[in-house]
């Protein structure tokens, strides 16, 4: 699996330590809390897509204002956008494709 960040795969920050195998691929987080978040978020795409797994995930936003994302497998594309709290998803939402 893909993400679009250097940094933190969910935020992109580069302090911190933290690492989890999402999808099969050892991503860097800057903390549990957004490994939680991405991790979650990633099991609502496959819920609400009925995929079996996940290619990449393109991320945009903030914690703030909530998350625009595109996540991929194979062809297909679903766009969407989510919100967490303390790394559980508190608002997904597909988006116009």
């Amino acid at each position: 699996m893909k993400a679009n960040y250097s940094g933190c795969a969910l935020c992109d920050a580069t302090w911190g330590d933290y690492h989890r195998t999402v999808e099969g691929t050892n991503f860097f987080f800057c903390c549990s809390i957004c490994a939680d978040a991405f991790e979650n978020m990633v099991k609502e795409v496959k819920k609400v897509s009925g995929w079996s797994c996940v290619d990449s995930v393109e991320i945009s936003g903030n914690y703030s204002n909530g998350r625009n994302c595109v996540a991929k497998r194979g062809m297909d594309e679903m766009r969407y956008f989510f919100r967490h709290e303390n790394g559980v998803v508190t608002e997904f939402r597909k988006t116009a494709e």
